[in-house]
């Protein structure tokens, strides 16, 4: 049996599978350094994690849904309505309080990056001969491997980092609690090594793509959010792990394989170097929308201070998530395959 690869072993390796391994092998390597270049070159770490990653493969979307021609046709009305009602709903929420819209968009936020990990997974699962047992076992690795950071998090001593803003997460000290989830996890994650060692002998065949995505999800959650207690190692971990993995993903499937068709915006793509394109527009898109941001919002590296827009962020808090929103409420719908 062949490797279930996405694309090609390297590419997969390089762009999918090692943004995790990568990203914390540099970690260990220069560890005593992270706090100094976290201080000294925040602008930079904002630019090249923040904007050029994390906001930009939200909008890789894009090349699987409004820049489809047929996608677009055949899923008009999701697509116009869903940014709309994002939009509603974020307006209500802020009204509420930024707390309360920004903890519910955490919530959500953290419920994509889980699904994402289960999604590649059974991408890398999908020329498998799976049974009840196989799929439940490889079903709790991933999302032990992703829930016990994430409630490590809710029921221990305060991080030094966010998802967005402080105080977003329900917390709640347990010590105890925190023991007995531990050894959930280390059963868990035991009995998934165990059956995996015994199903690869019974059927001669490893699986490499699939458990090196498991690995690396274990790894990079819980080295980010369990281990270390670093605002940047969490940022370097969660965002290379996520977004350039997606990003590669929709090139590989929706740009590199339709290139030569008349779909869209890919019918542009064909006579020019592909890849550089679609960096080019993810880039542009991205720093546009954080530029926003900046000068509306945040104010930290860019402001205009000639203006005051305080009074009308329950407006603009809204309507610049409504990006993000949408991409992670339609993250659940586009990448489902139908069953034959």
């Amino acid at each position: 049996m062949k490797q279930p690869w996405i694309h090609k072993a390297k590419t997969d390796l390089i762009f999918i599978i090692g943004p995790s391994f990568f990203v914390l092998a540099i970690i260990f390597l220069f560890q005593d350094y992270i706090t100094q270049i976290e201080n000294e070159y925040s602008f930079y770490t904002w630019l090249f994690l923040i904007v050029f990653i994390d906001v930009a493969h939200v909008y890789a979307t894009l090349f699987k849904t409004y820049f489809v021609a047929d996608e677009f046709r055949k899923n008009k009305k999701r697509l116009l309505l869903l940014p709309a009602i994002c939009f509603a709903i974020g307006i209500v929420l802020f009204s509420f309080g930024s707390l309360v819209f920004w903890s519910f968009l955490a919530y959500v936020a953290v419920f994509h990056f889980i699904r994402q990990q289960y999604g590649f997974m059974r991408l890398y699962a999908r020329t498998e001969e799976k049974t009840r047992l196989s799929v439940c076992i490889d079903n709790c690795a991933i999302y032990a491997s992703t829930g016990y950071p994430m409630l490590y998090w809710f029921f221990s001593s305060e991080r030094k980092f966010n998802w967005f803003v402080e105080n977003e997460f329900f917390r709640f000290h347990n010590t105890f609690l925190l023991d007995v989830l531990f050894w959930i996890y280390v059963i868990i994650i035991t009995i998934y090594v165990i059956y995996t060692v015994y199903k690869s002998i019974t059927n001669r065949f490893f699986n490499v793509p699939k458990n090196a995505i498991i690995l690396g999800t274990a790894l990079s959650w819980y080295f980010g959010i369990v281990y270390f207690n670093d605002d940047l190692i969490f940022t370097l971990l969660n965002v290379v792990s996520h977004g350039i993995p997606y990003m590669a993903l929709v090139y590989f499937r929706e740009i590199e394989n339709k290139t030569n068709t008349n779909s869209g915006v890919f019918s542009y793509l064909k006579s020019y170097n592909a890849i550089f394109i679609y960096v080019g527009i993810l880039l542009v898109i991205a720093f546009t929308e954080e530029f926003l941001w900046e000068i509306l919002v945040w104010n930290d590296n860019f402001s205009l201070k000639t203006f005051d827009f305080s009074s009308w962020q329950f407006v603009i808090v809204p309507l610049l998530t409504v990006p993000q929103f949408t991409h992670y409420l339609l993250d659940g719908f586009i990448w489902k395959s139908k069953k034959s």
